[in-house]
């Protein structure tokens, strides 16, 4: 049983800041790759935020801008999502994703967070 743990999101102000993390938990496993953040927005569909491999390497999606920085710790099995400069365009459910091997197979396995709502609002 793998869960993927979200927190940090809420009500934030325009040009506020925000951070998110995610927690994998699990009570066994063999690694942990690649792991990221999507968001959804009412009507939109569901897009790429960042994401980060195991030794660090991050990708961002087209419209952080230099807002956002992703980060993990592997000790912790946390990934965090440090938003910054917030904007009402960025009101969305956030979702935790991770690629985790599991014991017995050969093949990572991508697993979701159920989600932590950010609402960016006067």
């Amino acid at each position: 049983q793998v869960q993927l743990i979200e927190s940090g999101g809420g009500l934030v102000q325009p040009g506020g800041s925000l951070k998110l993390s995610c927690v994998v938990s699990t009570r066994t496993f063999i690694s942990i790759g690649l792991m990221g953040w999507y968001r959804q927005a009412p009507g939109k569909q569901r897009e790429l935020v960042a994401q980060i491999t195991t030794d660090g390497r991050a990708e961002y999606g087209d419209h952080e801008m230099g807002r956002f920085a992703i980060s993990r710790d592997n000790v912790k099995n946390t990934a965090y999502l440090q938003m910054n400069a917030l904007e009402p365009e960025d009101t969305a459910v956030y979702y935790c994703n991770a690629w985790i091997l599991l014991p017995g197979r050969d093949v990572g396995v991508e697993h979701w967070g159920e989600g932590t709502l950010v609402t960016v609002s006067l």
